[in-house]
């Protein structure tokens, strides 16, 4: 039983870097494509797809190691761990992009989304347009930025996790 640990944290270790890796690239390609800022719904799918990729490949090598066993718990520990790592690495490069690479980020998407919200909502005051600028400027601070993208990457992890891990799963006889 200790060799099976020791083989899920090696699982998540490793894929949890890839993972983290890949989104990390795709993001530069992002940030030297200058879309870094849009929060494009294509970029969103792009990433959660890599991520239930590589979450599913890891099940597939685990199971394989395994004798070609994997129950839901190790399904749900291998998919946390590796949103749990892939989401630091994610943080530590919002941080890095944010504070060195582009200062004004967090601007930009702001003046962006709240062009657009103007364009798609013309009849809001500009008032009410200030209001909302106010809490998202307040939301956007690199705490409850970094807070927030660790709480979405293990809740959607656990949802790619639960799903592939009851597809996947083949229980060892009693």
């Amino acid at each position: 039983m200790e060799e099976n640990k020791l083989t899920i944290k090696s699982t998540l270790l490793t894929y949890g870097l890839l993972l983290g890796s890949i989104s990390v690239a795709f993001n530069l390609m992002l940030y030297f494509l200058d879309m870094h800022y849009q929060q494009n719904a294509a970029a969103g799918y792009v990433g959660i797809a890599l991520m239930i990729g590589v979450i599913l490949y890891a099940f597939i090598v685990f199971k394989k190691q395994n004798e070609g066993y994997l129950s839901l718990s190790e399904a749900l520990k291998i998919g946390l761990g590796i949103s749990l790592i892939a989401a630091i690495i994610g943080v530590l490069y919002a941080f890095v992009l944010t504070e060195f690479l582009d200062p004004e980020m967090m601007n930009k998407a702001l003046d962006f989304q709240f062009e657009k919200m103007r364009i798609e909502n013309p009849e809001m005051s500009q008032e009410q347009l200030d209001m909302s600028r106010e809490m998202a400027e307040k939301f956007s601070g690199p705490m409850l930025r970094s807070a927030f993208q660790l709480i979405g990457a293990l809740f959607i992890g656990f949802i790619i996790s639960l799903i592939g891990g009851l597809i996947v799963k083949k229980s060892r006889p009693e």
